[in-house]
């Protein structure tokens, strides 16, 4: 079989750019730290408003004796519950979400909150917010015809005006 040279050319560029890519995405991705979920937790997501930590009255913003904040939601159709969250600037906030029924994906736009969130298991991811502020909080995984109303809110505050129940 006869391949033009020009081709054999641009064979190999496209492929040696497609390497190249991996690698910088590899080398970026060991440099900041991107890894995926560790926490695999699964839950059963038709009794979940049942469990001791995802009842109604258990969801939102907590901290612990040692300082910890702990945020508990559930990502349901066609929304999150509870509707806002109010966490502190500059302290470590570890965010626990369970879906009740289909896939949901969880964003807050300029920030590093971003996560899947996947009927039968338990969402969690530890992030801080450096700036203190109010973000909006969507759902970035097409969950139904009611997808665009799913919406949250988080702020964040300065660290001394933060008060939440333990």
């Amino acid at each position: 079989m006869h391949v033009d040279p020009l081709e054999k050319k641009w064979a190999v560029l496209t492929v040696s750019l497609m390497i190249l890519s991996m690698i910088i995405l590899g080398f970026f991705a060991l440099e900041a730290h991107i890894r995926p979920p560790s926490n695999v937790e699964t839950i059963d997501s038709t009794r979940l408003h049942l469990t001791e930590e995802f009842a109604e009255d258990n969801l939102g913003v907590k901290t612990a004796a040692d300082g910890t904040v702990h945020v508990t939601m559930v990502a349901a159709r066609y929304g999150f519950f509870p509707r806002e969250v109010v966490v502190p600037q500059g302290v470590p906030v570890t965010i626990r979400i369970a879906s009740a029924d289909v896939l949901h994906g969880l964003h807050a736009p300029g920030t590093n909150f971003n996560t899947m969130v996947v009927p039968g298991y338990v969402s969690q991811l530890t992030t801080e917010f450096p700036r203190a502020g109010e973000y909006p909080v969507m759902c970035n995984e097409f969950c139904g015809l009611g997808h665009d109303y799913m919406w949250s809110r988080l702020k964040v505050v300065p660290k001394d005006e933060f008060q939440a129940n333990g």
